[in-house]
């Protein structure tokens, strides 16, 4: 199409270039926080393609209902832990199969770590803000469980579980609350005595289920109330801080494409694995893709960039045991690989956010569609030299969920394209 200005002889023509070379590859990113997200994500999943994943959930507990004297005939019943599905009832993997979990207590004392300041700080991710606890991280625990429990995971049904947890401890901390022990007379005396609790999946399980952060360990009791009847009260800990609250994600890929990608070995070219890309949530798995004619394209001060979109398909469903990011968003990594900012929608300080877009039942991808011109505005500054865009799942589902999916392939390449409409001049 041409187009001119008026009263000027010279046409304007309006084109359309979709023919970018785009690389991509898979990219372990490091030092990925998933403390305070007020979720206990617990269980293990297997995939033959990108392996598997499990998750832990370690807390600190505090002093909650505690602060009423116990009466003198009171006998102790039982030690429990409460737990209940978080607000999205999040589940990923096979919920049909029953699932297995232990409550273990942590040796060690649960420690935030700070990443911003010192000589490494050049390498701290835009989402790391002060001290946190990381998803690779892990405390010592009593190998010998507290307690566990057998259960159907159920998520759309399923409104508690009550795990009976080791009745010693319990008859400790019975007795402590009786003769008003000084061990609980402050968070920071009883976490001295207990320094906390992890939940530990079964290495059978088939799923993970999202917990709320809203729990209770409750110290059960029965007395002879002035009625002559015999009442049952109890007196509770709960999480004493949402950012001593975390979860240990740990991956196996062995026997999979991605067998060598690490925290040190952190990128695996396409070419290596067949051409086959994945993103996963929860492990910091993301898609790094450059594109480095881009640059010399927009070099060109004879254009005008009027629309520029990234499209990424998937054939990963939204749907089912498995489904993919309800959302992704893309991050600007620099030289290193380490995020430095992530894509805001254009002319606004919003991150962006590209929802799935479901494809149909004649064998269309589901796709991620980004709009590109705040990245074709800046390409040529100083901020991009080196520079590759990660695709990720979208913020704070990245640190809470282990959602996956693969990018789709075309030709035996990632399909990944780049389509810009612009006016040359």
């Amino acid at each position: 199409m041409s187009i001119s200005l008026d009263g000027n002889d010279d046409n304007l023509n309006l084109s359309v270039r979709e023919d970018f070379e785009v690389n991509v590859s898979t990219f372990q990113m490091d030092n990925l926080p998933s403390s305070s997200t007020g979720t206990l994500l617990v269980g293990k999943v297997n995939s033959a393609k990108t392996g598997s994943v499990s998750s832990s959930s370690y807390f600190r507990l505090g002093l909650g209902n505690v602060s009423s004297n116990i009466p003198n005939d009171a006998t102790f019943d039982s030690l429990t832990l409460v737990i209940k599905p978080n607000r999205a009832r999040y589940f990923y993997g096979d919920t049909t199969a029953n699932q297995k979990i232990s409550i273990h207590q942590v040796t060690e004392n649960i420690l935030l770590k700070d990443i911003t300041t010192g000589m490494d700080k050049h390498l701290t991710p835009v989402f790391v803000t002060g001290p946190t606890l990381f998803a690779k991280q892990s405390f010592n625990y009593n190998s010998t469980p507290l307690g566990e429990i057998t259960f159907a995971p159920r998520v759309g049904s399923m409104d508690t579980l009550s795990i009976r947890l080791d009745q010693n401890l319990g008859s400790t901390l019975f007795n402590m609350f009786k003769t008003s022990d000084v061990t609980l007379a402050s968070n920071q005396n009883f976490q001295e005595f207990f320094k906390g609790m992890v939940i530990v999946p079964a290495a059978t399980n088939t799923a993970l289920v999202g917990f709320s952060d809203t729990l209770a360990v409750k110290v059960n009791y029965s007395y002879v109330g002035a009625d002559g009847f015999r009442a049952k009260a109890a007196r509770t800990f709960t999480i004493d801080s949402r950012a001593y609250q975390y979860n240990n994600m740990t991956f196996d890929r062995t026997g999979t494409p991605y067998e060598t990608l690490t925290y040190t070995s952190k990128e695996l070219k396409s070419e290596d694995t067949n051409n086959e890309v994945f993103v996963q949530g929860g492990t910091g798995v993301v898609a790094n893709i450059k594109i480095p004619s881009l640059r010399e394209f927009m070099a060109d001060e004879t254009i005008s960039i009027n629309k520029a979109q990234l499209t990424i398909e998937t054939p990963t469903l939204n749907t089912g045991p498995y489904p993919a990011p309800p959302s992704a968003m893309l991050m600007l990594a620099d030289i290193n690989g380490i995020p430095v900012n992530a894509l805001n929608i254009p002319f606004t300080t919003t991150i962006q956010h590209a929802q799935y877009v479901k494809g149909n039942s004649t064998g269309t991808n589901g796709k991620y569609v980004f709009d590109m011109i705040e990245v074709l505005k800046n390409i040529n500054s100083a901020n991009y030299n080196d520079a590759s865009l990660f695709l990720t799942v979208s913020s704070p589902n990245l640190f809470s969920t282990t959602n996956t999916m693969e990018i789709a392939k075309e030709n035996n390449k990632p399909k990944v394209k780049l389509n810009i409409v612009y006016t040359k001049f």
